[in-house]
Parts: C-alpha cells; structure tokens; sequence
C-alpha cells in the first residue's frame, strides 16, 4: 500500500472538517438540521493509509464503486471500526450482486429490472437487507446508467410491493456541464410521488445545492482525499 505523507493526511481531515462546516451552512440556509445529512466519503481508488485518517476522525459513512475493490480494503478495517456504513455508488454488475448484498450497508445503484430481481433473491437467501437506492437518469443520457425518470416510480412501487425490496431513496448523477438543479428538482418530485423521502445527490462541486433541493446524502471525494491520479500532491483539493 502507498504511504501517505503526514502533510497529506492532515490535509483531508481539516478537508472533511471543512465539508462538515459547508454542510451545516447549506442545510441552515435551506431551514434543514444538519443532522438529516449523510456525507458519504468517495473512497474510491484510495488506500487504507489515505482513510485511516478519517476513520480516526471518527467519520464512518463512505462510498465505493467496486465490490471487489472494496472487499479487498474494508474487510480488515471492520474489525477495527465495526460501525463502519459502505455505501455501493458504482454499477452493480449482476455477477456481484449476491457479494454486493453481504458486504454493502447500502446500495445506491439500482438500475435495471434485472439487478432488482437478483437483489431480491440475494435479499431472501441471505437474510440480510441493505438500503436500497433507485438510480434515475435524469438527464436521460443513452450512456449512463439508471431507470428513466418517466419510470420510476412504476419501478419503484412494483419492486416494493411484489418484491418486498427496502427501496428507501433515490440516487441521481446529472449530466455534466449542466446546472444540476433541476435534475435534483425533478428527483425530489419523483421521490414525492413514490413516497420516499431520502435522496442520494449532490458531489464536490454540486453539494450545497443539492442540499437546497432536499438531498439526504452527499457522495464528495475530491473535496477532501483529492484527486486519485495527481502524484505527489496531498490528497485533497
């Protein structure tokens, strides 16, 4: 594992205690508690001694794209840190699935009428049951993942009646290069229709305004472990 320089590792916790500070301004001007905000850490791609810092914080919500990747690094550090919550924000290939339900505390990307049947079937073999998040396309991108906002709640209240699924939110990415309000907008109006009230959007350059349109869970990386891919700078933005 890479080590991680001691600049850096002070580095992303005065950036998370940053975000912490952000966030609480966003959800006072929007008249929200700050406690109904969850701020799940994109951990993606980093190693344990780049976390461990955070998990010292005393943060425990995090978020990963990868079963595999995240088997491979927070199986060990639960024993340290049983409270730890792992949030799957990646695509769930099928394959996974039945790994996806054992290790993930949450899945946020529920996207397709197939992974909602295999779920379900993982669900009652294993007896065990995450938090589900629907991903809708907002932006209805050919090349992105997510059922279409015109579908939704059809999904939704289906998987939940005929298939006992924990759907509890929703889980949005808008298109890049476009004001992200009204794809929060329409996601908190579908959510509204599906009576659910939790809603996973918002990143580093988007989250205050998501938390202005009602997001329960902002998913930011950048803004406090940096970018994966610039060696020899702290790890944070």
């Amino acid at each position: 594992m890479q080590k991680t320089s001691d600049k850096a590792v002070c580095s992303s916790v005065v950036a998370l205690q940053g975000i912490f500070a952000k966030i609480e301004k966003a959800a006072t001007e929007s008249n929200r508690s700050f406690s109904d905000i969850t701020l799940v850490v994109v951990s993606k791609k980093f190693d344990v001694p780049e976390i461990l810092p955070l998990l010292q914080a005393g943060h425990r919500h995090f978020g990963e794209n990868r079963v595999q990747e995240a088997q491979a690094k927070w199986s060990a550090l639960r024993f340290d840190f049983p409270d730890i919550k792992l949030h799957l924000i990646g695509p769930l290939q099928s394959n996974k699935a039945a790994e996806a339900v054992q290790f993930f505390d949450v899945i946020e990307t529920v996207d397709r009428e197939k992974i909602a049947v295999i779920l379900a079937q993982e669900i009652s073999k294993q007896n065990r049951c995450p938090q589900l998040y629907v991903q809708v396309n907002t932006g209805r991108e050919p090349q992105k993942a997510g059922i279409s906002p015109q579908d939704a709640v059809a999904f939704i209240r289906h998987y939940k009646s005929s298939y006992h699924l924990n759907i509890e939110g929703l889980m949005c990415i808008p298109p890049a290069g476009e004001n992200p309000g009204p794809h929060f907008a329409l996601l908190e109006q579908i959510g509204r229709e599906a009576n659910l009230t939790r809603f996973s959007m918002g990143m580093s350059r988007d989250f205050e305004t998501a938390i202005a349109f009602g997001a329960t869970n902002v998913r930011i990386g950048s803004a406090i472990l940096g970018h994966r891919d610039d060696p020899g700078q702290p790890r944070r933005l």
